[in-house]
């Protein structure tokens, strides 16, 4: 493979550099030659205009998170803080989601130089799935990725833009069939796929329960060669990119990931980290500095396992979940008007599920408030340890081989 930059024009000239001494292969996605490196989508708020446009701009993926985006905009928050829970403050506030969302599209497409790709990450659990999927198409979105729930409608959704990629996120060869099968017969397939390891990765996890992390149909040992047997069973002649994330911090990860059949790789933690990250300086301290043994998993209130940082909030809450469950109930009103899950564990009462308010406590973390916050994170070390560094420093470190073995210190 040749790297002249008349044959990647979407790839920053350091960055051509860094992959072409590298040997690791680029990813190939939606008539694009990429980096194999994509960051995640983390809201609220994390992954902004300033993070994913700067991601972008070296030759990834660079990944907004659609989940109230108004956060970022003081004057849709002055517009919208006061409104009173009903339909009124719902209306009002979804559509200043959807503006912030057009701003935040726009803003990060002036920082990638026209380099890279843009996607946005849709919750399907959310209750504006569908509204948040069609404003990010019309505003031109490069791709839209989503998880928390089968996009079995995605096809439907984008059929006005056959150009946008659509990438889902799933865990195991299972849920790669059923959802490859249901988009065949609406005439599409996946753009690309991301296999999301549970027992790795930060946030909401694709799984049933907590016991089921350990499972190891999610080990990409076993999920990525199942996939590509499927695909090569199924006779699509197309190669559909996998891209794997979940517990990456390295160039040797990347280089075994590609060797099992993975095409690229998608980080989180790592870029939540970085000076670039939308994120508060707190918010990225406490990521940074949490260990192994600071990690907590637990039922969501979207009644799935979930992965955090065990902030002093956190702790105390799961003293007294028992007793919460006990107790739950449908609530007459949500004191969250706006796009929230479709199904809430506080709101509507069901037993076994969370039971606390995940939008006031990811709030609280987007501030950087350390003990009343929800500071979702994956498992393991990052690469640069507790420092924090820039988006440029930590992709020429994951294109890097040997780093891994030399410390933390900056490449």
């Amino acid at each position: 493979m040749t790297h002249a930059s008349t044959e990647l024009p979407h790839i920053d000239g350091d960055s051509r550099d860094w992959l072409r001494r590298s040997g690791l292969q680029a990813l190939c996605l939606a008539r694009r030659t990429l980096l194999p490196i994509v960051q995640g989508g983390m809201g609220i708020g994390i992954s902004g205009n300033r993070l994913a446009g700067s991601v972008a701009a070296l030759g990834g993926i660079g990944t907004l998170s659609s989940v109230d985006l108004r956060r970022h905009h003081p004057d849709l928050m002055d517009q919208t803080r006061e409104l009173a829970p009903g339909d009124a403050a719902k209306t009002g506030i979804n559509a200043a989601n959807l503006i912030a969302m057009d701003r935040e599209i726009q803003a990060a497409r002036a920082r990638t130089g026209g380099k890279g790709m843009l996607a946005i990450n849709v919750m399907r659990a959310v209750s504006e799935y569908a509204a948040n999927v069609t404003k990010a198409l019309e505003c031109g979105i490069d791709a839209v990725v989503v998880g928390a729930g089968l996009p079995l409608d995605l096809p439907d959704l984008a059929k006005d833009h056959p150009q946008a990629a659509l990438i889902p996120i799933l865990s195991d060869a299972r849920g790669v069939q059923l959802l490859v099968k249901k988009w065949e017969r609406k005439k599409r397939l996946p753009d690309a796929i991301v296999i999301e390891h549970p027992r790795l990765a930060g946030g909401h996890l694709g799984a049933a329960k907590i016991a089921d992390l350990q499972d190891p149909r999610f080990d990409f040992e076993n999920v990525i060669p199942q996939v590509r047997q499927f695909f090569k069973d199924a006779g699509y002649e197309q190669h559909i990119p996998l891209i794997v994330a979940g517990g990456i911090r390295s160039f040797e990860d990347i280089a075994r990931l590609q060797a099992l059949g993975a095409d690229a790789v998608q980080l989180g933690t790592a870029f939540a980290v970085t000076e670039e990250s939308d994120a508060h300086a707190e918010f990225k301290r406490v990521l940074a500095e949490a260990r192994p043994e600071d990690m907590v998993e637990f039922t969501s209130v979207a009644g799935l396992p979930a992965r955090a940082v065990g902030t002093p909030w956190l702790r105390a809450y799961l003293k007294i979940e028992p007793r919460l469950q006990a107790v739950a109930h449908v609530k007459a009103r949500c004191t969250k008007s706006f796009d929230c899950l479709a199904q809430c564990g506080l709101r509507d009462g069901l037993p076994g599920w969370g039971q606390f308010c995940i939008d006031n406590q990811l709030a609280a973390a987007l501030r950087g408030d350390s003990k009343k916050g929800l500071f979702f994170r994956g498992a393991g070390e990052l690469p640069f340890g507790s420092q924090i560094k820039t988006v440029r420093e930590l992709v020429q470190r994951l294109l890097t081989p040997g780093v891994a073995q030399l410390g933390v210190a900056a490449v």
